[in-house]
């Protein structure tokens, strides 16, 4: 299996090659005229037109895909969906894409650029704040189109990990490829909605939010990312038990004709709770008291069971401050639910100095149910050999920085048993005797941790030296240093307006024409005043010093400084009693 190039794509298919049942068409043309775009498939044949007047979509024959010479012509790489908004409809394409790998056999490509087409001619007949809005929708579209981490097969389901997709009927294979995945890790599953009414399933496309690696020492990373939102503004669960940065994380291995997993998977504490960003760098915890959380609690849980199996759960939290007390809340719901393990380990103490290596006391005490729950074992027939029977879910606070560490331990440990059984280790070894699987390894967790974090919190992991050297180091800490600060940057005035594109395009906020503006408030837009409370804030201090040097030079040498100190200080006071009025906040959706 060869490292792809990370720059290059594949060769433009010929015509004539045939496309597989069910697959994608891999090679598209577009052609744009004044009254109407028209998408063709190069390697099937099939093609349709959406007009630019409304968007509405006819199917084309080849004939009528091929007439007329006035238009644009330009190559896209797949179609992901199309959106309505107020004055029309918009069309997100594929505009380029890199050859990620492959899986199964088949090529995996990721997502480079993409862009909408529109179709709003319609927006000269709006009101004035009909307009208004539909700019705003606009510019959370333009936010959808830099997506991170988009993942997508044309022929080749990615969002069921290998011991589902390997116990379902062979028949599935031939269904359309958007019947074939799990909705779950579906990114784009409330744009297809247009396209599957149509029936048009040779340009349907599931994309995955994700990270896929592959080296060619056959090793393949998977991550199917159910994505909710913003770090900040999505956290817990909703009322019927789903989480916040949910990711199923499968960690494949080929060797000789053999072919292993190992799935572990993450999520929020699914409990009700917030954390509302107020310009704090670490804003309050706050649990809300439901009479549905018992219920929440266990619609989760029930649901892991199902699809996994025996359920393990690491909860990484501190147990003092607000966090104690949300992990307090977490461990009362636990103990009241049978069957699922419940395991608290403090990692900021236990591993307080950057020592990875004392994540050991906690495998110790899941040693014996890790190796119970096992792993996926195929060979080269399909024939299964063995099954994993369960899987852990860990998570910390944001699911990002300690749960990475704990996760990447686990994961060398049941990689140590895997290759021991595939006949690349002896019972005694391990991969750190292999000085290249190792680095290979670490390189795969580290990039995982980062992709992650750049798609719920918008900066790179935290902690990836424990990772990389398993211990911190001091250019780590530094670089750990400008990442917190660009999340604070993020999280406090830039996630509101990224979680409403989120809530957009994930169907959570459905646009209607006639219904009421969801940004005419009529009330005070705090946040405009951020920078000129800011200006004088700092224009304050300097003031205040510079009056301060000048006592001693002047008649009433305190007058002026008190002045501009108090001014000052008064700004201060409001802005930190106001503080969450001065932050990004989503205006479309609420938190539950």
């Amino acid at each position: 299996m060869a490292r792809p190039d990370a720059g290059a794509d594949e060769a433009p298919l010929l015509a004539e090659e045939p496309l597989r049942p069910g697959a994608c068409s891999r090679e598209l043309e577009l052609r744009e005229f004044r009254d109407r775009y028209v998408i063709r498939s190069l390697d099937g044949g099939a093609a349709f037109a959406v007009a630019r007047s409304g968007g509405s979509i006819r199917p084309l024959s080849p004939e009528e895909a091929a007439a007329g010479s006035d238009c644009k012509v330009s190559r896209i790489y797949g179609v992901a969906g199309i959106i309505r908004l107020l004055a029309g409809s918009y069309v997100l394409v594929i505009t380029s894409r890199r050859n990620a790998g492959s899986y199964q056999g088949s090529p995996v490509y990721h997502a480079n650029s993409m862009k909408f087409l529109c179709c709003n001619e319609a927006i000269k007949h709006l009101t004035s704040q009909e307009k208004k809005d539909e700019a705003y929708f606009m510019s959370l579209l333009r936010i959808a189109e830099t997506t991170c981490g988009l993942y997508y097969s044309y022929d080749r389901d990615l969002t069921l990990n290998l011991q589902r997709a390997s116990k379902l009927a062979a028949g599935r294979i031939h269904k359309p490829l958007w019947k074939q995945a799990d909705p779950r890790f579906v990114w784009n599953k409330n744009l297809l909605e247009e396209l599957i009414e149509a029936k048009l399933d040779e340009f349907i496309i599931p994309l995955i939010q994700g990270n896929i690696q592959n080296f060619q020492t056959c090793m393949l990373f998977f991550i199917y990312l159910l994505l909710s939102g913003t770090r900040m503004w999505r956290r817990g669960a909703n009322l019927e038990g789903a989480t916040a940065n949910f990711v199923e994380t499968e960690q494949l291995i080929e060797y000789e004709g053999l072919t292993s997993s190992f799935i572990q998977v993450r999520g929020s504490i699914p409990l009700l709770w917030e954390q509302i960003v107020d310009l704090s760098y670490k804003p309050r915890l706050c649990i809300i008291e439901h009479e549905e959380t018992p219920k929440v609690v266990q619609r989760h849980f029930h649901d892991l069971s199902q699809r996994y199996g025996e359920t393990v759960v690491i909860d990484l939290t501190d147990k003092r401050g607000d966090e104690g007390d949300l992990s307090n809340a977490f461990a009362a719901e636990m103990s009241r639910i049978r069957d699922v393990r419940y395991v608290h380990f403090d990692f900021h103490h236990v591993c307080r100095g950057g020592n990875f290596d004392n994540l050991q006391a906690l495998y110790n005490q899941i040693e014996e149910a890790i190796q119970k729950q096992g792993y996926f074992l195929m060979n080269s027939k399909g024939e299964i050999l063995l099954e994993q029977s369960g899987v852990v879910r860990s998570n910390c606070i944001d699911c990002l920085d300690r749960t990475n560490v704990t996760q990447s331990f686990l994961a060398r440990k049941s990689l140590d048993l895997q290759l021991q059984r595939m006949g690349a280790l002896s019972s005694s070894e391990s991969i750190s005797i292999s000085d290249s699987i190792n680095d290979i390894f670490k390189k795969l967790w580290v990039e995982h941790g980062d992709e992650l974090s750049l798609e719920y919190a918008g900066s790179y992991a935290l902690k990836g030296d424990l990772v990389r050297y398993g211990r911190q180091t001091l250019p780590g800490l530094i670089k750990d240093g400008m990442n917190a600060l660009s999340r604070y940057y993020l999280n406090n005035f830039h996630d509101g307006v990224r979680q409403d594109a989120l809530d957009l395009i994930s169907g959570y906020y459905t646009v209607s024409q006639g219904s009421s503006s969801p940004f005419h408030t009529g009330g005070f837009e705090s946040a405009l005043f951020l920078p000129v409370a800011s200006a004088i804030i700092v224009g304050g201090i300097t003031a205040t010093t510079f009056t301060l040097g000048q006592v001693g030079r002047n008649a009433q040498p305190f007058i002026s400084p008190i002045i501009s100190g108090g001014l000052t200080v008064g700004v201060v006071a409001l802005v930190k009693a106001n503080g969450k009025q001065f932050c990004s906040r989503p205006r479309l959706c609420g938190l539950i």
